[in-house]
């Protein structure tokens, strides 16, 4: 194994000598280029790769991953070479779950792991290794504004008896991809967390981190790209180029000094062990042998960067050839040095290093996805009480409290309120398209690759709900400019709980819905130490009656969580419980009659968060879609379907009977600390005001029993999500998904591919579940 280990240690350098090959220069450059050697930098990118976790693998079988790295504009130029390989742990795993002979591909000029062996979910794979990846400076060429993109393929070999010394023989077929698209001012120093996932089908989390420098490389003679007759009419322009090459790459390293130096101090600072940055001095030899002329008496990394600071803001045309090599040389040296500071910090502090990057990157999210998150705070108007009356008897809304004008133009604000929010997502899209993201952070492809086909999110937090007298009367958002709105939004969202559980409590939740699988990954990746229930008492009944299928779920939950319950008392864990339901589309009602159950009454006090995906709470008493509608008809009329007879309000002649009118009056919502309610303006399967539990305009205009039922209805459930405290949270996410990809056909007539889309796409999960964690931890 260390033949071949050290075989392919010395096919990289051959490699790099590749990298670095000299092409004969034309006779016009000859002259020039015997005066002023072009200087070169590499920049190098080690990816520390430390755990495979399988999340939601479906086949069994051997994995490796495969790591390529390539300039993003230019596919043709020299990509990422992998230049050297550490295993900086000895993996802790059994001899017939991983291979040992990681493979370098001079082809591709790809790095791939270790083979091993996935068995079962939740599984760990620890690989602890390390692949440093050269890219040559592009600053000469023209990419210094180029991008690079980090590609990480999942390789399978579906066969599981095959002996781990044979696996590296083995063919691996690529499953899934994940990219992450490294910035040009990444690519001057960059220490960051570094999640891949894969994809919806390939659910796993690699733990693994990048950490880039430029570095110094040597000496080479410039690249021509245009012809050398070109260079001969223009004299000595060529030597022109080269002095402006020269300035251009000290400049970078300059740049690329400061941030390894200020990096380290806050690696340093966030893990908090010391790290001596003393022993830096500017006489240091370079490659060959001689010292540099730069004088920094005190050898201080401090003292030298502010050096090269004075320099960068000094006129570099006035220096020397000599001056500028030896500047070179002085600021390699130093580079180097600290870059072998950073390694050997790294060894001794890997696990606190990753952590510290972990929990950066998650905070870091919150800011970074605020591009598609639009926050805004609603609150309603205060109405006195015998406006109700008046309202329920049909009294006219201009007899309202403000007058016809006031009451006419809020009628306006409100009649559309579909169209509304369709078209404040579009105006924000259309924003985004003129953006330029341009920051020092890694940007995963899966949503930079495309911005304008992510979900917009609207969040609304609610405050100071009272109940409801009319649509005109009802919230009314309060929105700042979006410079505050994306700064302030999250903040004041985000309260801390009053009592935070211990770290080593056994936090119990209880998914809904075999469908939810996506969700339930991405709560994983939150709260590694979660229990999820995926519901299966009501599978292929949810035709039933509700109260049937509330009673079935109540039952289901219970026995879960007293085998939950009993372990973790058995082994002295358990702290405290968080009981938090998920549900889609009806399972939202199934959830909500389960909560009615009289069993369930001992396990309300553990209830915490509560997440409505498209629940049409307030049934179908006001359905616009008349597609939808006829198709609920045909179904009453052949099959005699229950619940859909209670999702119309046909299950009793009396509107004061029906099922979903007598479920809003119990407390089914009044337990949980935090609710939010997610709708789409683009599903028409459920009317849109019933998922937001909103007011709707048709039943603000019907004088007949029907509306004053729904007012009732809506008041009820509003009681129960009132904030009671500081501490409690109330959202609606509106979710607005690109329907370019759609394209024209009866699903999207019907509204039926945004219904799916909440099951099909995590995108819009991922940014609400990290934007506020404490809901889901």
């Amino acid at each position: 194994m260390f033949r071949k280990l050290g075989w392919a240690l010395n096919q990289r350098s051959w490699s790099m000598k590749r990298l670095h090959n000299v092409e004969q220069p034309g006779p016009a450059t000859a002259m020039a280029n015997n005066h002023l050697p072009m200087l070169d930098a590499v920049h190098e990118v080690a990816i520390y790769v430390h755990r495979f976790h399988n999340l939601d693998l479906f086949d069994q079988g051997w994995y490796r991953i495969k790591i390529t790295m390539r300039w993003e504009n230019d596919e043709s130029s020299y990509p990422g070479i992998p230049a050297r390989v550490a295993q900086y742990e000895a993996p802790h795993v059994d001899s017939d779950k991983l291979c040992r002979v990681w493979r370098i591909d001079d082809i591709d000029n790809s790095f791939s792991t270790p083979p091993f062996r996935i068995k079962y979910a939740r599984q760990d794979v620890f690989l602890c290794i390390m692949v440093s990846f050269y890219l040559s400076f592009g600053g000469y060429e023209g990419k210094s504004a180029s991008a690079v993109i980090l590609r990480f393929e999942l390789m399978h070999s579906p066969l599981s008896n095959v002996r781990p010394e044979l696996q590296s023989s083995l063919d691996h077929c690529s499953t899934a991809v994940h990219e992450y698209r490294i910035p040009p001012k990444a690519l001057l120093g960059l220490h960051s967390y570094c999640p891949v996932h894969f994809d919806s089908l390939h659910t796993v989390l690699v733990d693994a981190s990048v950490h880039i420098s430029l570095l110094r490389a040597g000496y080479r003679t410039p690249r021509l790209k245009v012809p050398s007759d070109n260079l001969a009419s223009e004299g000595t322009h060529g030597e022109d180029s080269v002095l402006s090459n020269k300035i251009r790459l000290i400049k970078a390293l300059i740049a690329a000094h400061n941030i390894l130096l200020e990096d380290l101090r806050i690696l340093s600072k966030g893990i908090d062990q010391a790290i001596d940055l003393t022993g830096i001095s500017s006489k240091l030899e370079s490659t060959d042998g001689e010292a540099s002329q730069l004088d920094n008496p005190q050898g201080s990394a401090e003292n030298a960067a502010d050096y090269f600071k004075l320099q960068t803001e000094g006129d570099f045309q006035t220096l020397s050839s000599d001056d500028l090599l030896s500047l070179f040389r002085s600021l390699g040296n130093q580079l180097l040095y600290l870059w072998n500071k950073f390694l050997m910090f790294h060894r001794e502090h890997k696990m606190k290093i990753m952590e510290f990057l972990h929990n950066s990157w998650a905070n870091d999210r919150k800011a970074e996805w605020s591009i598609w998150m639009v926050y805004s705070k609603v609150e309603n108007l205060e109405m006195p009480h015998h406006c109700l009356s008046n309202r329920v008897e049909g009294t006219s809304p201009q007899n309202s409290l403000y007058g016809r004008g006031r009451s006419l133009s809020l009628r306006r604000s409100r009649d559309e309120p579909i169209q509304t929010a369709l078209t404040r997502a579009e105006l924000h899209r259309r924003g985004i398209a003129h953006m330029r993201i341009n920051n020092r952070s890694l940007q995963d492809m899966f949503i930079f690759g495309d911005p304008l086909h992510v979900p917009i999110i609207i969040v609304e937090r609610m405050a100071n709900i009272q109940r409801s007298i009319s649509v005109n009367s009802y919230f009314i958002p309060l929105e700042g400019k979006a410079e505050h709105t994306l700064k302030n939004g999250p903040s004041a969202m985000n309260k801390p709980p009053a009592s935070s559980p211990q770290k080593n409590e056994h936090a119990l939740r209880v998914g809904h819905h075999l469908d939810l699988r996506l969700i339930r990954n991405q709560w994983l990746l939150i709260d590694p130490k979660v229990h999820f229930l995926m519901s299966e008492s009501n599978e292929d009944r949810t035709s039933e009656d509700f109260r049937e299928m509330g009673s079935r779920l109540a039952k289901e939950v219970i026995s879960f969580l007293n085998k939950k319950i009993s372990k973790a008392s058995m082994s002295g864990n358990l702290k405290n419980i968080k009981l938090s339901f998920v549900g889609h589309s009806i399972g939202n009602l199934i959830i909500r009659t389960a909560l009615a159950e009289k069993i369930m009454e001992p396990y309300l006090r553990y209830l915490y968060t509560f997440v409505s995906m498209s629940g049409p709470h307030l049934g179908y008493l006001y359905s616009s879609n008349s597609i939808f509608n006829s198709g609920l008809w045909l179904l009453k009329k052949l099959k005699g379907t229950q619940c859909i007879h209670q999702l119309t309000f046909t299950d009793d002649p009396d509107l004061e009977n029906t099922f979903i009118y007598n479920l809003s009056k119990k407390k089914t919502l009044a337990n949980f600390r935090n609710v939010v309610l997610l709708s789409s303006p683009q599903d028409g399967y459920v009317p849109y005001h019933s998922a937001r539990i909103e007011p709707c305009s048709a039943a603000s205009s019907d004088p007949s029993k029907r509306g004053k039922i729904f007012l009732e209805m809506l008041n009820n459930c509003l009681d129960q999500i009132r904030a009671l405290s500081d501490h409690r949270v109330v959202m609606r996410c509106d979710i607005n998904f690109d329907t370019s990809s759609y394209g024209k056909n009866l699903n999207t007539l019907i509204g039926r591919a945004a219904h799916i889309e909440f099951l099909e796409s995590d995108i819009f999960a991922k940014f609400i579940m990290w934007s506020f964690p404490e809901m889901f931890r």
